[in-house]
């Protein structure tokens, strides 16, 4: 029997924390992990942001980040126990026999060096290989992930390719100097479905090309199927359940496992619209400055009260600059927007202040769209001062009963964004905007930040408050699992275009254009062999036309 490559066992990790006003104190965040990796195998660690995937990956290299501190345990690297190396021992361990993937391969690339200069880097470094022969390699990973002209990308600048190509280089880097472990932490979270898909096909045929054992960290289930050979769920930092992948998936045992595979189960039914929209779009063509070309062309849609239009699309195809337009922070070269039976004024600051009310957003990252030293009352009281004139008793009262909406209820009206999880964080940004009684919220990649569970009850919660509200959504994604879970009608965009739109069930009905089958093709399936599945389906359709 082969001996395992990585050996974990009773790994404990801590971090101190420091509340606002109390004294700092020790926290444990992961609790005892055991678990061997072989050579060529994939584990895939898998549950919600705060289970400890990241933290437990980083481990295997004996690192821990931002102040965490491992306490217990043994980690072992081809039989070596490296949380009692010599710290010379370890960097060379790093970037040499284990590798690192990160989720932004945006943030990680060094904007001012060359691709091929960060690619090489580390195998040079590690004396794995001579400059000419680190750039051989690099230049056969760029073929075997599927980048375009693999001779002279490496030449290019970070800026100078696209975000999918880009995490196919950063997995270059990782396999340049030949290790024997890489860690691809949510390596494909941040890409569209259809960059996405390309990105995980090449990491698997270059897992199986290396023989590499990697740890594969993801909160999506239906991604870690496709490459992994077992999966360990995680939750608060404990093992849940390690089985293998079609155990996982076919047989979950614990009801948290079984909680991630049966995630996405909303069942929205699709509305007839009403006879007047309460937004329509007519033939909106936008260019921003400075660019030559259009970015919206001719876009023509409508949206009626208590309703939501699904605006779907990889990145790039204008979803976000049409919100832009609604909002008035794009004025558009062409065309006009009705709102509620009027005209809305190109430029945000010529609109009255009854359209900015009734006209709300909901933005993706709800860190950046709160004032992190005001409270969860002064957020959400903002609007009511600034739209109704509420003070006092009277405006705590109605905070609270937007706070009771959103499901928080008591003890969240004193708290700090800081003090809250990304879930909570996301339902104060939701009250923040039913605040103003808006007739029209705009949701741009709104659950896209989170977890599946917690993403689930924030759709959930959503279409509660629609009931209730009568409030209608345009709701900006590229999670095509989100738009069947939640539309009523959608619409297809690519490359500034509108290619498909209608009613979901029409929408989601073949036959299909070229560019749709390709994004509902691209969406992951929870199942063994879907990748391949679909690959293989394509190569079909290539070798035919």
């Amino acid at each position: 029997m082969t001996d395992p490559l990585l050996k974990i066992r009773g790994l404990k990790i801590g971090a101190t924390i420091y509340p606002p006003g109390e004294k700092a104190r020790e926290i444990e965040i992961v609790h005892g992990v055991d678990f061997d990796l072989a050579p060529g195998k994939v584990l895939g660690l898998i549950g919600e942001s705060g289970a400890g995937k990241s933290t437990i990956g980083l481990a295997s290299m004996a690192y821990g980040r931002g102040g965490v501190e491992i306490t217990d345990g043994t980690v072992e690297v081809n039989g070596r126990d490296i949380l009692k190396a010599p710290f010379r021992d370890v960097r060379r361990l790093r970037g040499g026999e284990v590798t690192y993937v990160s989720q932004s391969a945006a943030a990680s690339f060094n904007p001012a060096k060359q691709i091929m200069e960060q690619v090489t880097e580390a195998a040079i470094f590690q004396n794995k290989f001579t400059k000419a022969q680190a750039e051989a390699r690099a230049v056969d990973l760029f073929r075997k992930l599927g980048l375009p002209e693999p001779e002279t990308i490496g030449n290019r600048y970070p800026h100078q390719v696209s975000g999918g190509q880009l995490q196919r280089c950063m997995t270059a880097l990782a396999l340049c100097p030949e290790p024997d472990l890489v860690v691809f932490d949510e390596p494909t979270t941040a890409l569209d479905v259809t960059t996405q898909i390309d990105v995980l096909a090449a990491i698997k045929e270059a897992i199986r090309d290396t023989g590499v054992a990697a740890l594969y960290i993801t909160h999506d289930l239906a991604v870690v199927a496709q490459v992994s050979d077992h999966i360990m769920v995680l939750q608060q930092g404990a093992m849940v359940e390690y089985g293998t992948t079609d155990q996982i998936i076919n047989d979950p045992q614990e009801d948290y496992t079984r909680a991630l595979v049966s995630v996405r189960s909303i069942r929205h039914e699709e509305k007839q619209p009403t006879n007047t929209p309460v937004l329509r779009v007519e033939n909106i063509t936008a260019r921003y400055s400075g660019l030559s070309f259009d970015v919206l062309k001719n876009i023509n849609v409508e949206l009626h009260p208590g309703q939501t239009l699904a605006v779907v699309g990889e990145s790039g195809s204008g979803k976000s600059t049409l919100a832009r337009v609604i909002t008035g922070l794009l004025p558009p070269s062409a065309g006009r927007i009705t709102f509620d039976g009027r005209t809305l004024t190109p430029d945000l600051a010529t609109r009255p202040v009854e359209d900015l009310r009734e006209l709300q957003m909901i933005y993706q990252m709800a860190d950046t769209a709160m004032n992190p030293r005001q409270t969860v009352g002064t957020i959400i009281g903002r609007p009511l001062e600034f739209y109704f004139g509420l003070r006092g008793a009277e405006k705590q009262k109605r905070i609270q009963e937007l706070l009771d909406e959103i499901e928080l209820g008591d003890g969240f009206i004193d708290r700090y964004p800081a003090e809250l999880s990304g879930g909570q964080k996301q339902r104060v940004c939701i009250a923040r905007a039913l605040a103003a009684k808006p007739k029209l919220i705009i949701c741009d990649e709104v659950t896209s930040a989170l977890d599946p569970l917690v993403a689930d009850g924030i759709l959930k919660l959503l279409l509660d408050l629609q009931k209730i509200e009568d409030v209608a959504y345009l709701f900006i994604t590229h999670d095509l699992a989100t738009v069947r879970a939640i539309a009523d009608s959608i619409a297809v965009m690519y490359q500034g275009s509108v290619v498909r739109y209608g009613p979901k069930s029409q929408v989601l009905a073949p036959p299909f254009d070229d560019y749709t089958d390709l994004l509902l093709s691209s969406v992951p399936e929870m199942k063994l062999g879907w990748l391949e599945e679909v690959l293989r389906h394509r190569k079909m359709e290539s070798a035919g036309h």
